[in-house]
């Protein structure tokens, strides 16, 4: 294995699942300038998931549809279909001459 390629900067960080309302403690070190403080009253950092252990359907048995800030609006949206009445509108047909 190489020396000196794994990082130095563990830490314990509280990962917070939006979904469930679940939060777990692990060592690590992702960013971020969000803390909390636990019942315990120590103040940790915080990274928000949005799927964890607590809310995955192959965890829980069930399913669920997690919409984050729209996301599904957002595709349906962009790739939805289009509504073909305008487009025959807007192109009218000539009824055949007698």
């Amino acid at each position: 294995m190489k020396p000196e390629i794994h990082p130095k900067n563990y830490r314990l960080v509280v990962f917070r699942d939006e979904s469930a309302n679940h939060n777990f403690i692990t060592r690590s070190t992702a960013k971020t300038n969000r803390t909390i403080k636990l019942e315990d009253g120590t103040e940790y950092p915080l990274v928000m998931v949005d799927i964890s252990m607590a809310s995955h359907p192959f965890f829980t048995g069930k399913q669920k549809l997690v919409d984050t800030a729209g996301r599904i609006d957002r595709f349906k949206k962009r790739y939805g279909k289009k509504d073909a009445a305008p487009a025959a509108e807007a192109a009218p047909t000539e009824a055949p001459a007698e």
